[in-house]
């Protein structure tokens, strides 16, 4: 048997000690608690008449519940669905249809939402002395979550996690940060994130994890200080917001700090190491690879090698990484050639819910996933992101890679945010574009001057498109096809 919740049973039966606070509440939650939570959730589902294997979405804040409704899903042997709060009616009908979901996890103010049965987590705190529910028999391929694409290029899809692809990234997150129980795990990823993981992987260490349910700089920086955090998650964008202000003191505990769900900027990384000194693990994965349960990630002891700050770092335990021709995934490409990414390992999803074609596209048959994310590795197999397949613009023959310009646009002083995407052009197909944000008055005309002394002529953007923000999913990862339907005229 392999369910991936029998790491709860293992750490209430060992240890005695609290592993999971939520400071809004001020509760704190130890292995055993934890487990009998879940366990009482877990009877209120099967008495609703789930069976093994049948879909639950979780429509629910970050939150404890969010938390405890995954185990218990996980717990009974049905497939959980993260969803995220900010998701429309529309949205989460589609999701429901698709999946043919049985159930939603919410609460009073969504439990009306969609036609769905619903349940209602309240007052868990009062299910701590709950008895215990063994858990549901599992095997290594049995699904336990169908974790949908964020829906940057295209429909979204449902990808395929199985216990045994949860059971190998928590094993490699812990190897990769050393978790033990005399760590302090501060998280900020959302729930319905595959960064959930983390979480998972500080549990399972019996670390003791802060569960932040909204972000707030000056919030999480009191907290660092006060609980004496030791590993840190901070988005791309986290992370440049610590480069404007000097938070060394509250850091002081901090020996790591994680950023991943999209590309650090190097200017920002370098920014940040010459000030804290702490090293960023810079990770790479996606949802279907369950963040680096099959992925590459930079480790502190890659730091001498790696002072240009542009790698995501060498495959993690268990995983592979080659570069493929963007035409034909066949072709293997040398060190330095640039082309598609796979991925190939033990948490590689088994393909997309219902899409055998979708899943033929990016699934090989000899175990690689086409990741469609462009890159290349260095002889030392360190792996550089440029872009994303899609993302990747063709004017006149000329490729262009968004973030390869971003990166260089971005050290302009008037620039605060910046996004390099395509306009459709009659004469040479597409044509590159920015959207920018600025930190004060416009400067179009010093930015193109900027772009044509230190760019290529064909990578400079032919347009400047003023906003007050960048449009994101979940506040942080870049929408560039929102960007392309905003000025397709």
């Amino acid at each position: 048997m392999l369910n991936i919740t029998t790491f709860l049973d293992a750490n209430a039966t060992r240890l005695d000690k609290k592993v999971l606070y939520n400071p809004r509440t001020n509760e704190k939650y130890s292995s055993q608690e934890i487990l009998r939570i879940v366990s009482k959730i877990g009877c209120d589902l099967k008495d609703l008449n789930l069976q093994k294997g049948d879909r639950v979405l979780i429509y629910l804040n970050n939150s404890t519940e969010y938390l405890f409704s995954l185990f218990a899903i996980w717990r009974i042997g049905c497939v959980a669905i993260p969803t995220n709060r900010i998701f429309t009616p529309s949205e989460l009908q589609y999701i429901i249809d698709d999946s043919k979901a049985k159930l939603i996890i919410t609460d009073d103010d969504a439990k009306d939402l969609v036609n769905l049965k619903s349940y209602i987590p309240k007052n868990v705190e009062r299910f701590k002395t709950s008895e215990i529910l063994p858990a549901a028999t599992t095997n290594w391929d049995d699904l336990c979550q169908l974790q949908y694409t964020s829906g940057t290029t295209g429909k979204p899809k449902g990808a395929m996690l199985t216990h045994g692809n949860y059971f190998t990234a928590i094993h490699n997150e812990c190897d990769v940060l050393r978790l033990n129980q005399d760590d302090v795990f501060l998280g900020i990823y959302p729930m319905a994130h595959v960064g959930l993981s983390w979480v998972i992987a500080a549990l399972r260490a019996a670390a003791f994890y802060i569960l932040i349910e909204e972000f707030n700089l000056d919030e999480c920086l009191k907290l660092c200080k006060k609980e004496e955090v030791s590993v840190l998650t901070g988005m791309p964008p986290v992370i440049h917001s610590l480069t404007s202000i000097d938070a060394r003191d509250n850091l002081k505990s901090v020996k790591e700090i994680i950023s991943g769900g999209g590309p650090l900027h190097k200017k920002i990384w370098k920014e940040f190491h010459r000030t804290y000194k702490i090293p960023i693990i810079n990770a790479y994965g996606l949802s279907e690879t369950i963040v680096i349960g099959t992925g590459t990630v930079i480790r502190p002891e890659d730091y001498k090698e790696a002072d240009r700050f542009e790698s995501v770092g060498h495959p993690v335990c268990f995983s592979e990484v080659k570069i493929v021709d963007e035409n034909d995934p066949n072709i293997t490409l040398k060190p330095y050639e640039q082309g598609e990414i796979a991925l190939r390992g033990p948490a590689v999803a088994k393909g997309y819910w219902g899409n055998d074609d979708a899943t033929k596209e990016s699934f090989l048959e000899d175990g690689w996933f086409l990741t469609g994310d462009v890159g290349y590795l260095d002889d030392d197999n360190r792996l550089f992101i440029t872009d994303r397949k899609k993302d990747m613009i063709v004017m006149s023959g000329w490729k262009i890679y968004p973030t390869e310009v971003e990166e260089v646009l971005i050290k302009y002083p008037k620039v605060q945010e910046i996004a390099i995407f395509s306009i459709n052009d009659c004469h040479r197909g597409e044509i590159p574009v920015a959207a920018v944000v600025w930190k004060g008055e416009a400067d179009s005309d010093g930015l193109i001057s900027y772009a044509r002394e230190n760019l290529s002529r064909y990578k400079v953007p032919r347009k400047i498109f003023d906003l007050d923000e960048l449009p994101k999913v979940n506040g942080w990862k870049l929408l560039r096809r929102k960007l392309r339907e905003m000025y397709k005229d």
